[in-house]
């Protein structure tokens, strides 16, 4: 069913986050956006949007707020991006609604969908190629105006096919390499994993191990990148055994953790390419009695709410997930438009996050 974003924000008493690129973009242009509108009246984006497309589920005094501050800005509404013959309904497809990889995606892209009037169609394909290319084709055919891949499992002749069928669509975080006539929105991955091994390297660390996600999957390979080109600037040898490839959950983080504290001269550090794996490498030290950061320090990739929870709390490589999300709406919006779009390739920036999972090496 279409999932309309309402609950995928903030609650309606609470205030928005800072604006995205998009946002930021009209304002250089002069236009106030909503989302500064829902800052300024003390309520959600939903909120607004409501009290602007005339919905009657909102209350008299919170409605009363809401058209005064926009008035006062001078905020003008878009009109409506349906077109003639248009459902105003775009298809998400994606392996999973969880974890929070992808429910902070999906939650971005359904808040920017709920902002143009648009709605989003749900579908997940549990990483399974056959049900992902069947559900695409029913989106085809009439049933959307577009759609958001997220790790689509296609090829990149694939989904050359569907640019040739006319429809229009968005990759985001590709699996595989695509060619440049696929649009596609990304995280800074070589950037992220640059970023957290140099710090590893300016505490000291010389031996960090890394727990890489799938060999095959782009964002590995990006990561590995910047994991080599960070050794490789300061003068650090890549050892062959620190790289363990392991599939981004819990347990692959435990046994590839196993792995490499089992060696003979183990690593001082592991820089895991998600925080589930970071987590699992957390648990396999502690099962060892090591102290995390006093013997081993551990760093992920993602930001995600885990991350702030674990014990100790985990540095990572803060990926801007909801903000991916938002900016792919706004890529497919244009190209739905007919405006043409460079480059088609969109790379968000990264930013590592240091809390207290990650210390100078033991002496």
């Amino acid at each position: 069913m279409p999932f309309d974003g309402e609950h995928a924000g903030p609650p309606d008493d609470a205030s928005v986050p800072g604006g995205g690129e998009e946002e930021l973009a009209e304002a250089r242009l002069g236009r106030v956006t909503i989302r500064q509108v829902a800052q300024l009246a003390g309520v959600s984006i939903a909120t607004v949007s409501r009290v602007l497309n005339g919905r009657a589920d909102v209350s008299a005094d919170t409605r009363q707020v809401v058209e005064r501050v926009a008035r006062a800005q001078g905020y003008a509404r878009r009109a409506p991006s349906r077109a003639v013959g248009r459902t105003g309904l775009v298809g998400i497809t994606m392996p999973f609604a969880q974890p929070a990889y992808f429910a902070t995606i999906l939650a971005g892209a359904a808040e920017a969908l709920y902002e143009r009037d648009m709605r989003a169609v749900l579908c997940p394909t549990r990483h399974e190629h056959d049900r992902e290319v069947s559900l695409l084709e029913r989106l085809m055919h009439g049933q959307t105006d577009g759609a958001l891949l997220v790790l689509p499992e296609e090829s990149s002749s694939e989904l050359r096919q569907l640019v040739g069928r006319d429809f229009r669509f968005v990759v985001i975080d590709p699996l595989h390499e695509l060619e440049e006539n696929i649009p596609t929105i990304s995280a800074a991955n070589a950037s992220g994993a640059n970023q957290a091994t140099a710090h590893l390297i300016e505490l000291g660390h010389r031996r960090i191990a890394v727990i890489t996600g799938p060999p095959d999957g782009l964002a590995s390979r990006r990561r590995l990148q910047g994991y080599h080109a960070a050794l490789a600037a300061s003068g650090v040898m890549p050892d062959p055994r620190l790289e363990v490839a392991e599939d981004f959950v819990v347990a692959a983080g435990v046994g590839g953790a196993e792995q490499l504290l089992g060696l003979p001269d183990p690593p001082t550090a592991i820089f895991c390419f998600n925080d589930s794996l970071a987590i699992g490498a957390m648990q396999a030290a502690r099962a060892r009695g090591l102290r995390v950061p006093e013997d081993l320090s551990i760093v992920g990739f993602d930001d995600t709410p885990e991350a702030v929870v674990a014990f100790p709390a985990l540095t990572t490589v803060r990926q801007p997930l909801a903000e991916i999300g938002r900016m792919a709406v706004s890529l497919l919006a244009r190209l739905l438009s007919e405006h043409v779009v460079e480059p088609l390739h969109v790379e968000l920036a990264t930013r590592l996050i240091v809390r207290a999972s990650s210390a100078p090496p033991p002496r």
